[in-house]
């Protein structure tokens, strides 16, 4: 079984020989820490934990459709959040608004910072494709 790399046109790709945002090997998935990022790594959605969630959310479903799967095959995730105190509510709504049914194992930590101050989300995750609910 070989690790492929798992690109999508709708998120923007660290610059080649930094990171890969997706690798998948045979039906696992694994994805790095995505923030809300545009195309040239502006920070979006500055100040509002539940849109830079959304933002996320929706990259990781681009990435596992790329892969052949969907949001139902995360298996695990781990959340970094800048604040917990604040962000955590929207955080959860926004998570709420993407998965249904037995919600994928989480990890939810406070971080002192990500890379930018701006960044107040991240998340990865791994799935495995074709496990989820149909």
């Amino acid at each position: 079984m070989a690790i492929e790399r798992v690109r999508t046109p709708h998120v923007a790709e660290p610059a080649p020989g930094l990171w890969s945002n997706c690798l998948r090997c045979g039906n696992q998935v694994y994805i790095a820490g995505l923030v809300a990022v545009d195309a040239d790594f502006n920070v979006l959605a500055v100040g509002d934990p539940g849109e830079q969630s959304r933002i996320i959310f929706r990259n990781i479903r681009h990435y596992l459709e790329a892969a052949g799967g969907s949001l139902a095959d995360i298996v695990r995730m781990r959340v970094y959040l800048s604040n917990l105190e604040r962000d955590r509510p929207a955080f959860l709504e926004a998570r709420r608004e993407f998965f249904t049914g037995d919600f994928p194992c989480s990890t939810l930590v406070e971080v002192a910072a990500l890379v930018s101050p701006e960044m107040l989300v991240e998340v990865d995750a791994d799935a495995i494709i074709g496990a989820g609910a149909a």
